[in-house]
């Protein structure tokens, strides 16, 4: 099965769920993400990372309420690890930092704390709270930090109950464009 075809079947399975404790459902979050990133002329990698960056949620069984309960679920990490083997370092690093750029921006951006949804804060305190300068470093080392700190804009931005979007049919081309084994369209 290619990696388009199982992203869609993982949205039409799960995206439904709730996005934990936001007003709107894994699907619009992804898709408000991908749309934020569209319309702030980035790349189609990083499109591909905006709707992708929390599919890690969606590759569990734990509860919506899961960080309410004290449980972080690392989904950045299990995200990156099962888009790692279709796409590369361009989607799948940003998707992998998207965590670790909201503990840069709180502890660099003195008002970006108060921009976050209560979800996220309490979802930042299970991550470790704002980064110390070393981890600060240690961020910007990474290629990849300025595409994660637009993921991350994206992402917060990406809450809206009823917010239009396009469908996730029509981010599945751009997907297979991006993915390093779908088959290439040659006319």
């Amino acid at each position: 099965m290619s990696i388009v075809t199982e992203i869609e079947q993982l949205f039409a399975a799960r995206g439904d769920s709730e996005y934990g404790g936001e007003a709107v459902s894994q699907r619009e979050h992804a898709l408000q993400a991908a749309a934020a990133a569209v319309a702030d002329g980035a790349d189609e990698p990083l499109v591909a990372a905006a709707l992708l960056h929390d599919v890690g949620h969606l590759l569990h069984d734990l509860p919506a309420d899961a960080a309410e309960a004290g449980i972080d679920d690392h989904h950045e990490n299990s995200a990156a690890r099962f888009l790692a083997a279709h796409f590369g370092p361009e989607v799948c690093e940003p998707v992998r930092l998207h965590v670790a750029a909201k503990r840069y921006l709180t502890a660099v951006e003195p008002d970006y704390l108060a921009k976050l949804s209560g979800p996220s804060v309490t979802s930042l305190l299970l991550q470790g709270g704002p980064m110390n300068a070393v981890e600060q470093e240690a961020f910007r080392a990474n290629p990849h930090w300025q595409a994660a700190l637009r993921l991350r804009r994206y992402d917060e931005a990406a809450k809206v109950a009823g917010a239009a979007t396009p469908s996730l049919t029509h981010f599945l081309p751009l997907l297979a464009r991006v993915a390093r084994d779908e088959p290439r369209s040659t006319g």
